[in-house]
């Protein structure tokens, strides 16, 4: 009869190794998945770059510095990392770029009225919003992720299948300042 106790108490260890393990896999998978989210949302971002300055360029060809500012940013994020970090670091440069960018546009009438740009302009800030909403689901995701990590007894499992703790998508403080633009 003990033999029947031991067999039921392995058996239901064993199941919830299998359940553990195969959650710890499904949270790795979707943290992936959302970082995966943000670099689509981020190139989409990089590809209206080209057409943005173009444009601009017709307008206020003078502004060079703020130009050749975002097309350094751009072919920065092209060859940032792909790693949370490196991208970050890489995004906030584009950020502060296209935020002066834009800021041009108060000082020149005839640019803010033109289609190409209103439209280039809609469609980077949609894409920012993209680029928030995947970047909050992605760090959500790794908020459980890394919780499941390190919660017992599961912490035990991730340590002896070499899961590691992923690192959050952060902006920097100075991305979250207003750009000063002087004309």
């Amino acid at each position: 009869m003990w033999w029947i106790i031991a067999l039921v108490v392995v058996l239901l260890l064993v199941l919830y190794v299998i359940a553990a393990y195969n959650g710890l896999v499904r949270a790795r998978n979707q943290v992936d998945n959302a970082w995966s989210q943000i670099d689509v949302q981020l190139k989409r971002r990089i590809d209206l770059v080209p057409n943005l300055v173009e444009t601009v360029k017709g307008y206020a060809a003078h502004e060079k510095a703020t130009l050749e500012a975002v097309v350094s940013a751009r072919n920065a994020a092209i060859a940032a990392p792909d790693t949370p970090g490196g991208q970050a670091a890489a995004d906030n440069q584009m950020t502060a770029a296209l935020r002066q960018l834009f800021a041009l546009s108060e000082a020149y009438p005839d640019l803010k009225a033109n289609t190409n740009f209103l439209a280039l302009q809609e469609e980077l800030t949609a894409t920012e919003g993209r680029v928030a909403y995947a970047r909050q689901f992605y760090n959500d995701s790794v908020l459980g992720y890394n919780n499941r990590l390190q919660t017992f007894p599961t912490v035990i499992l991730a340590n002896m299948f070499n899961f590691t703790q992923r690192e959050y998508f952060e902006t920097d403080e100075a991305s979250r300042e207003v750009p000063k633009v002087q004309f």
